[in-house]
This record gives structure tokens, C-alpha cells and sequence, in this order.
């Protein structure tokens, strides 16, 4: 689950690390007022939840409160990257003579978390490791010791900074980290990091992605989910419990397992085709479940075919085929289907199919190169 700025950046100050001190508006006039009531020249953000908001115009700087007003109204209802702007950060406009970069994400190659600092900042960092991967340092962090304050002494000095700023970039780092833990992130990053002119460290902008099989203990944290950001899609899958990523292909795919899942897309791409989604129903998913999936998939105005691959492990393939044969009698499609049963139950579902007229597949690979030339001939 991803955090607006806003709320990623009151987190931050909880946890000691400085930010500007802005509020959030939701229409021009707001801005204007919150703009007055700041007084000085302040930065207008679009708050969604997606990055490039500068390059799409999303991030204004405004000399006066008329300004701030002008320019939240151009920028309330704009889209960007499909999703529309509901909301504006109003934060004073800070001096700053450089940016760095600091954050910490999981890295599932080492089992551990990762902290990351750049004299690039501002900067997305995947384009600063593909240009500049010398102006990027990292520590990895022990999980059981957690991150040591020489850890982060050693960063700062990494990157360059003026030695009378690492005792306070140590305090932010750390701090940072606490952050991470506390809140269960996968992701949690300052970009930039302000030095100002008169050298002091700011956290101008603030990332923080949770971990959305921890929300549970974090009851706080899924109040500030924001529903307005996900696509109905997405919103139906959260609500089913499903695994669910929309993609850019026309083969919708619907597997129990994300490593099955995994498997299915590349075959299908092995076979010359584009999957349209990731979607994992998981084990022991019953008829509702599968309908629910089958909905989801079938919402894509681009799927062209739609190949179902289960295994009948846990998940009982006759209450598979169930699902699917409710799901259709729900949703009128003429989007053609295959599916691949195997395992517990298997051939009790492929009568099932058969007798609702679905094409079944002995194998994955067969099923793949049936839906590709589908999609193909459509």
C-alpha cells in the first residue's frame, strides 16, 4: 500500500526527521489560504500516487498567495499517468544549495534490508544507478542488529557531505530506519533530501510503500489507504483477496500461485503473446473467489483470450470450474477461453467446463499456444 507525500512526510516528523511544515488543500481557494497563512513563497504538489509529477507539471512554485491559488487550480483535476489530481501539498518553498538521495527497500536477493544514499537527488534512482551507478552508495543492514549510527556516518561521508552535516544526516538516516521497521515498508525513501543554505537538512519530498501483508498490525496505516488512486479493478481484487496486477497484454490469466502465475506469463510470452495481468486466486480458493477473478479479468477491455491454469493442490479443481461457469452465468462474454485443470479433482473439472463449452488443455504449453492464436486471430 502506497502513502501519499503527505502522509509519508508526517510520518517522517514523528519519527524526529525534519520536513516542511505544509498542509494539504483541496480546492484553489484553500491553497490561497494556506499559502497566506504560511507566509512566504511555497511549493504547489500534486498528491498522487505516482512518480513524474514535475515532468507532467504536477509541481508549482509560487511567489504570492494569488499565485498559490493560480496555480492549485491548474493543477487540481489534471491527470497524471491516469490518475486525477484530487488534492494539492501547499509546503513553504525551501533554499536549497543541493539534494541528496536516501532510502531502504528489502532486498530479496540478501534477505535484508538495503539502505541507499546518492549525491543525486531529485533524481529518479534507477535513472541514477543506469547513468551515474558511481554516485550511488549502499550499506547493507543486519536485520537482527539493525542500522548502526557508523553505518550511517560512513554513507554520509560516501556521499560527500560537509563533515559538519553527517552527525545530522546520521540522526535522519536512523531515524529513517526506524520508520521502515515500525511501519512494516517494502519501500521507504527521501527524494530529495534539502541541503539548505544555511546548512540544514530537509526532507522535501517522502515515499513510504507498506507492506500490504502487514497491515493487519497496522490498523492506523490502512485508514490512510487512499480507494480514489486504485483502479475499480484493483479495488474488487483487494476486497476478494486477490493477487492482482494489471498489465499491458490481451491474454487475461488466472492461476492459484504466485510462482504458477509467474510460470504461466512466460509461457505465454515464449509462445508470442502478452499477458494482461498478473492475478493469483491463491490455494483453496472456493467458487466466489474464482468468479470474483473471472470478473476482474473479463473488466479488460483489451483481453482478447483468457487462459486458466490451476493446479488442484489445496484448491479442488471441480469447485474451480465451478467458479468459472458461476462467473460467466454473472458476466455475458464472447471473450474465448482455455483452461488447464491438473490435480485434485481435475478430470471432475474439465466435465464441468465441457459441458459449458470452455476449451480445455492437457498442458500449460498447450493451453498457452491455444490462447496466444486466439488473441492472434481476433
Amino acid at each position: 500500500m502506497k502513502l501519499h507525500e503527505h502522509q509519508s512526510k508526517e510520518i517522517f516528523a514523528r519519527h524526529g526527521i525534519p520536513i516542511p511544515r505544509g498542509k494539504v488543500a483541496y480546492d484553489a481557494e484553500s491553497a490561497r489560504d494556506i499559502a497566506k497563512q504560511i507566509g512566504q513563497p511555497v511549493v504547489v504538489k500534486a498528491q498522487v500516487l505516482v512518480g513524474g509529477r514535475g515532468k507532467a507539471g504536477g509541481v508549482k512554485l509560487a511567489q504570492t498567495p494569488d499565485e498559490a491559488e493560480k496555480q492549485a487550480s491548474a493543477i487540481l483535476g489534471m491527470d497524471i499517468k491516469g490518475l486525477p489530481v484530487r488534492k494539492v501539498l501547499i509546503d513553504p518553498a525551501v533554499s536549497a544549495k543541493s539534494e541528496v538521495y536516501l532510502g531502504i527497500v528489502i532486498d530479496r536477493a540478501q534477505g535484508a534490508p538495503v539502505i541507499i544514499a546518492s549525491s543525486a537527488g531529485g533524481m529518479e534512482i534507477e535513472e541514477v544507478a543506469r547513468v551515474s551507478p558511481e554516485k550511488i552508495i549502499r550499506e547493507t543492514i543486519d536485520p537482527v542488529l539493525g542500522l548502526q549510527p557508523f553505518e550511517a556516518r560512513e554513507l554520509g561521508y560516501g556521499i560527500g557531505l560537509d563533515k559538519k552535516l553527517v552527525p545530522e544526516f546520521t540522526k535522519i538516516a536512523l531515524a529513517l530506519y526506524r520508520v521502515f521497521v515500525e511501519t512494516d515498508a517494502s519501500l521507504v525513501e527521501i527524494n530529495p533530501l534539502f541541503i539548505t543554505n544555511d546548512q540544514k537538512l530537509v526532507a522535501a519530498d517522502g515515499k513510504l510503500v507498506i507492506d500490504d501483508s502487514a497491515l493487519d498490525r497496522h490498523h492506523d496505516l490502512e485508514m490512510l489507504r487512499d480507494a480514489d488512486e486504485e483502479t475499480p479493478a484493483e479495488r474488487e481484487a483487494r476486497k476478494a483477496g486477490l493477487s492482482f496486477v494489471k498489465l499491458d497484454g490481451n491474454i487475461g490469466c488466472m492461476v492459484n500461485g504466485a510462482g504458477l502465475a509467474m510460470a504461466t506469463m512466460d509461457v505465454i510470452k515464449f509462445y508470442g503473446g502478452e499477458p494482461a495481468n498478473f492475478l493469483d486466486i491463491g490455494g483453496g480458493a472456493r467458487a466466489d473467489k474464482v468468479a470474483a477473478a473471472l470478473r476482474i479479468i473479463l473488466s479488460d477491455p483489451n483481453v482478447e483470450a483468457v487462459l486458466l491454469n490451476i493446479f488442484g493442490g489445496i484448491t479442488r479443481g471441480d469447485e474451480v470450474a465451478r467458479g468459472i461457469v458461476e462467473a460467466l452465468n454473472q458476466v455475458k462474454t464472447d471473450v474465448p477461453m482455455v483452461a488447464r485443470i491438473v490435480g485434485t479433482n481435475a478430470e471432475e473439472g474439465r466435465q464441468i467446463l465441457a459441458s459449458a463449452h470452455l476449451r480445455t488443455a492437457e498442458s500449460l504449453e498447450e493451453g498457452a499456444r491455444i490462447a496466444v492464436e486466439i488473441a492472434k486471430s481476433r
